[in-house]
């Protein structure tokens, strides 16, 4: 990937630290919901325990992948062309309904044979984003696609927003954690299932 479409141009130092998980539940407040927590006695009895479980199945577009779009696009630099991601699903509907609400135009890269009801909802997303945003698809047998995103990034002058492995991808999701920790106060152990 060249320099042009790193996606850490607008991003804070890594490692992400509490503040930005702070920062990032202050920004996406307005547009995240904030989901229950529900607690089942089967698995609190088969572990003995008291097992919390965040329903992220509730969240906008159906997964934790919308927090950390909406915080990644509510700091995106206006004075860009626009940003691209790539995604076979939850972060592609993410980053096209977060481009809806912040009104930037995205490029969603998605493979030929991602599921119809996701590529439907990806698109349905994206028409209330600005002129330019669309979906691309590629070929999964032939072709990667970090580098058709690469690729049209640099082409387009656009900034890549991964679905991990970026600061304030990674600072939205943590909102979750930060949610359950303010309702339900200290915890034994943390389990993150993706």
């Amino acid at each position: 990937m060249n320099d042009a479409s790193r996606p850490d141009a607008q991003a804070p130092p890594t490692p992400v630290i509490f503040e930005d998980v702070l920062a990032a539940a202050h920004a996406i407040a307005p547009h995240a919901h904030r989901t229950p927590v529900m607690t089942s006695r089967t698995l609190n009895a088969l572990t003995g325990a008291t097992v919390l479980c965040k329903c992220e199945c509730f969240q906008r577009v159906g997964a934790f992948k919308f927090r950390g779009a909406c915080n990644a696009l509510s700091r995106y630099d206006r004075s860009g062309g626009g940003v691209i991601t790539y995604s076979s699903g939850n972060h592609a509907q993410a980053i096209a309904l977060a481009a809806s609400i912040h009104r930037i135009p995205a490029v969603i890269v998605m493979p030929t044979n991602a599921p119809a009801v996701k590529l439907a909802a990806t698109r349905g997303y994206l028409a209330g984003a600005p002129a330019g945003s669309e979906v691309v698809l590629y070929d999964p047998a032939t072709e990667v696609r970090e580098e058709v995103g690469a690729q049209i990034a640099a082409a387009r002058g656009l900034t890549i927003v991964p679905p991990y492995d970026h600061p304030h991808v990674i600072a939205g999701q943590g909102t979750v954690a930060l949610e359950l920790f303010e309702s339900h106060g200290p915890l034994d152990a943390l389990y993150v299932c993706t």
